[in-house]
């Protein structure tokens, strides 16, 4: 996994961290889903890279 990827990756869970933190705040449900929406993806996009990577060793 490239360095810029392992940046965006994180960058997107922590926008969807901080999503669902004011979600939880303003007892918004919908950005409460959203956030959880954003990390899921970062984290099935870390998923993608780390299969790529094993592939490349």
């Amino acid at each position: 996994m490239g360095l810029a990827d392992k940046a965006k990756n994180a960058a997107e869970d922590a926008i969807g961290k901080a999503k669902e933190a004011v979600g939880n705040l303003a007892d918004d449900d919908e950005m409460k889903a959203e956030g959880k929406k954003d990390q899921a993806a970062s984290s099935v996009k870390d998923a993608g890279e780390n299969v790529k990577d094993a592939f490349k060793k």
